[in-house]
């Protein structure tokens, strides 16, 4: 049987026109984010021969729980600009073997580099987001500017941080009624960052890293990517409200609006949190 041509791949296009659009927004300049993004076993064989491995990449983390899954994931130290054009580079279609301490090379990275070193978090979170929702597929890291910027100015209390998100813009209870998570700061790329971030992940589906970036999750990349546009321009809303010149907010989305909107749109706000 005749291959398709790999690159034109749904899961690949995908790829490249999603990490395009978040270089763009000024979210992964140079190598910074990754994206890691479950695949259907019948999508990726139309593409590619599952039996021709590449190389074998062993793990620094068992991950039993994905054995057999496969994976499209972003590089370590690619930059999100060149995805666009030159995707074998910079991108990896990986299988997890049966005993969860390795992945297969089925596709991309020619030149010999490694999948991104935030694989541990990327691993851990699909396997605590899976628990959740069947239907999970990508986990999506990048360094929103104002969310990052956010963190610098206010209270990093998870109840607090939401919030304040929540009160920038209307939708923003509609679109994550279970709020953000926050970390401690933790050098990135460990297995213990990656602990961390799948903890959180087991009740939210935002997590933020202060002073570094986000974490989202999603059943597509779109999904993926627009709950962090939108917890981005609430916090943009919030820095341009936190520059005014007299430094108070007059008015606000109150408490029992938010409930009203959660009502009116069929979601259940964390009671932690409102």
């Amino acid at each position: 049987m005749t291959m398709k041509n790999t690159v034109e791949a749904p899961f690949i296009q995908e790829m490249m026109e999603i990490t395009q659009t978040m270089w763009r927004n000024g979210w992964d300049e140079r190598n910074g984010g990754n994206i890691s993004y479950r695949l259907d076993k019948e999508e990726v064989a139309e593409y590619l021969d599952l039996n021709d491995v590449k190389r074998v990449i062993d793990l620094d983390f068992p991950v039993k729980e994905l054995a057999g899954e496969y994976f499209i994931v972003t590089g370590s130290g690619k930059f999100f600009k060149n995805i666009q054009k030159f995707p074998e580079d910079t991108l990896a279609v990986l299988k997890i073997t049966e005993d969860g301490n390795s992945a297969e090379l089925l596709w991309g990275l020619v030149n010999g580099d490694k999948p991104t070193s935030e694989l541990a978090s990327h691993f851990m979170s699909h396997i605590a987001r899976l628990k959740q929702d069947k239907n999970h597929r990508v986990i999506m890291h990048c360094h929103t500017t104002n969310v990052i910027a956010m963190t610098f100015v206010h209270d990093l209390s998870p109840k607090e941080f939401t919030k304040t998100l929540w009160k920038m813009c209307t939708e923003c209870v509609v679109v994550f009624p279970k709020g953000v998570s926050l970390l401690p700061w933790m050098v990135p790329g460990s297995n213990e960052i990656g602990e961390a971030t799948s903890k959180e992940m087991q009740d939210h589906r935002l997590v933020v890293w202060p002073h570094h970036g986000i974490f989202g999750t999603g059943d597509s990349l779109d999904d993926a990517f627009s709950l962090i546009e939108t917890a981005e321009k609430a916090a943009e809303v919030y820095m341009l409200v936190a520059s005014h010149h007299s430094g108070e907010i007059k008015q606000t989305i109150t408490d029992e609006q938010l409930k009203e909107l959660a009502d009116a749109f069929g979601v259940v706000p964390n009671p932690n949190y409102l």
